[in-house]
């Protein structure tokens, strides 16, 4: 199988790095020169500098060469962040089969990634590629799960083909809409968590954070049309321990960051890369009130970054609310 990847971030650049180990496969970089540099040094300086890139793949910045590789029966991979989906989607030739790797909520339009697709590219083949995945891991051949989700089963079982390995395990859904839901409301829990363990509130307080915010992202996934079971799997329960957690996390990096008192303007300099829970936040509290579902964490982590409160005053509104039933 023809497989170009769209986007040399980390993501893109580790899942190109893996599927080039098995399928011939192109990796399209929006700058001239950083494509040259990384076909000169087998390495993306910028985002895996440590990580050296197979031989086999091919790098370019020439998007057309890159939608050629793929050709009408290869697929294509969108790694760019959630802003840049809409405008590569509709670069993208009729009937193409296509993945992205996008998490978060459009801004503006507050759109996720199939609803994008569906609005402004429905002649395409489309669905998302998520789960519990750091990119350094990925391009190091760590072992990894992730789901394809999409209502076209072909396309998830060409996801299978071509990146399903031994150190990748590809997943299906049906379910894109609570896959993408997982996927774009976890990185706002994480930085939810990362406040809560930089002021060393404990274990405890970690453990129900995520426990109470995977109740959050149910409810808005079940009101968006997604299903129950899909927020126990991989895209998310798995991701959300996984960015809440991990240390690799950017967004658990942002509220680490913020519990030690830097401004977030600071924070988004030094971290140098897209943190999508930052932009994400205030649009899933935006949709979730207009469907009338209740989620204080992510009011809590909205109020947090517009310099409403403190965190140590956020986690004191919620400690206060009035007890419920659980469920």
């Amino acid at each position: 199988m023809q497989i170009s990847v769209l986007g040399a971030g980390a993501w893109g650049t580790a899942l190109a790095a893996q599927a080039a180990t098995r399928h011939p496969t192109r990796l399209w970089a929006r700058d001239p020169a950083q494509a040259a540099a990384i076909a000169a040094s087998r390495r993306n300086a910028r985002y895996l500098a440590d990580v050296a890139l197979p031989s086999a793949l091919e790098v370019t910045a020439d998007l057309a060469d890159a939608l050629a590789h793929a050709g009408t029966d290869g697929l294509l991979i969108v790694a760019t962040p959630m802003a840049g989906l809409r405008e590569m989607l509709q670069r993208l030739p009729d009937g193409a089969a296509v993945l992205w790797l996008s998490k978060g909520f459009e801004a503006g339009s507050g759109r996720l990634g199939h609803e994008i697709a569906r609005e402004a590219a429905p002649q395409l083949r489309a669905g998302v590629l998520s789960g519990p995945s750091f990119a350094l891991e990925v391009a190091r051949g760590q072992p990894t799960a992730l789901v394809a989700a999409s209502q076209d089963a072909a396309l998830c079982q060409s996801a299978i083909t071509a990146l399903h390995g031994p150190t990748l395990r590809i997943y299906s859904s049906s379910d894109p809409v609570g896959v993408e839901v997982g996927g774009a409301v976890k990185n706002v829990l994480a930085i939810a968590t990362g406040m809560a363990d930089g002021m060393n509130l404990g274990l405890n307080a970690r453990a129900a954070l995520i426990t109470r915010g995977l109740a959050e992202m149910t409810r808005l996934g079940l009101a968006l049309g997604g299903r129950a079971e899909t927020f126990m799997g991989l895209s998310g329960l798995g991701d959300l321990v996984l960015t809440a957690t991990g240390d690799l996390s950017r967004n658990r990096r942002v509220g680490l960051k913020l519990a030690e008192g830097q401004t977030l303007e600071r924070i988004l300099v030094e971290l140098g890369h897209v943190s999508e829970g930052v932009y994400s936040a205030r649009t899933v509290l935006e949709r979730a009130t207009a469907l009338g579902v209740e989620m204080p964490i992510t009011r809590a982590v909205v109020g947090v970054l517009q310099g409403d409160c403190t965190p140590r005053e956020a986690v004191q509104a919620l400690m206060q609310r009035e007890a419920r039933s659980e469920s």
